[in-house]
């Protein structure tokens, strides 16, 4: 059973429904939403293998809600799904969070599968990173018990059809943000090879924390000349000070610490589960292709959506943060006729 809103869930599943858990071995894949408050066992009953979407690659519905009722939500709604999948004699759980709840820093190395967390928890950021940390950290209360076996799937950036999140806003605005002194990397994932990934973790018996992306990575010159976009540079203290100012007026919608995963390396060595046999098959390249097709036509300032006009009026700013940019240089105009 696949449990879980959005289109990750909803690609998790199809994949699954048509490719089983092997050649030989076709998979009755039922979903389901969320589990319900009353009688939740009930609605696990019968099911080998639950696979709880945490991460539901939809942005605009994650955000029409406040942080503090989304999050409460997620948690207790993933209490429920280990109470239940337990009461219900469910076999394996496999959580689908994001490679995104280990942080990213300036030159970091591939993240293994048992690396630290982001330093601060949950508590450092309102916004999606939290809620998965916050998911995450329920999740690690479950593991080592005996049944059900526990799996938390961290994937890097995930791209496929209708997927919505802080990495694909970052394609929609007019440039590509880089920060100073740091060489990003980017590394993708395509939501078949996290189904994949899902079953190999099942066929496998793989247990505890996972990661999963396409091999290698791209550069940021590699990503901006395949994309056609400029790039634009700015100090890090200028884009994170003058997010963190605009995120507490209410102009941008993530918190600053966000901002990270769009200018800093978080790509990860699937180190497990290609010893396991696993292999990706997309490459970065094609699921880059892949995001580029899906926020075609579309146009975000500082990650929220805009209409082409605004867009283009505002593009010199550049990148998913294109607002950090223009008040940056409004604060340059400003100091220039002071003086």
């Amino acid at each position: 059973m696949v449990v879980g809103v959005g289109p990750v869930a909803g690609g998790v599943a199809t994949w699954i429904s048509r490719h089983g858990l092997g050649p030989a071995t076709p998979a009755d894949v039922r979903t389901l939403e969320q589990v319900p408050p009353e009688d939740p066992q009930t609605a696990l009953t019968g099911t080998d293998v639950v696979v709880l979407v945490a991460d539901t690659g939809d942005l605009a519905v994650s955000w029409s809600d406040t942080a503090e009722h989304r999050r409460s939500e997620a948690v207790a709604h993933t209490q429920r799904c280990l109470a239940a999948a337990a009461a219900a004699g469910v076999q394996h759980v496999v959580v689908v969070t994001s490679a995104m709840v280990h942080g990213a820093v300036p030159d970091r190395d591939p993240i293994e599968d048992d690396d630290d967390l982001a330093p601060g928890g949950q508590g450092e950021t309102d916004g999606i990173v939290g809620d998965l940390l916050a998911v995450e950290s329920v999740v690690a209360r479950a593991v080592g018990r005996r049944r059900p076996l526990v799996t938390v799937l961290r994937p890097a950036a995930v791209v496929g059809p209708r997927i919505d999140t802080l990495i694909t806003r970052h394609f929609e605005a007019p440039r590509l943000l880089t920060v100073r002194g740091s060489a990003r990397e980017w590394q993708f994932v395509h939501v078949d090879d996290v189904a994949s990934a899902v079953v190999a973790c099942v066929v496998h018996g793989l247990a505890g924390a996972v990661t999963v992306g396409a091999p290698g990575a791209l550069t940021s010159a590699q990503v901006a000349l395949a994309a056609g976009m400029e790039r634009v540079e700015l100090p890090p203290v200028t884009a994170f000070g003058t997010a963190e100012r605009l995120h507490r007026v209410g102009v941008l919608p993530a918190p600053a610490s966000e901002l990270a995963y769009a200018v800093y390396s978080w790509t990860v060595a699937s180190t497990r589960l290609t010893a396991a046999g696993w292999q990706a098959e997309r490459s970065n390249e094609e699921c880059l292709l892949v995001l580029l097709e899906t926020v075609r036509g579309r146009h975000a300032l500082a990650g929220r959506r805009v209409g082409a006009r605004d867009a283009t009026a505002l593009g010199a700013a550049g990148a998913a943060v294109a607002l950090i940019g223009t008040a940056a240089v409004w604060r340059q105009a400003r100091s220039r006729r002071h003086r």
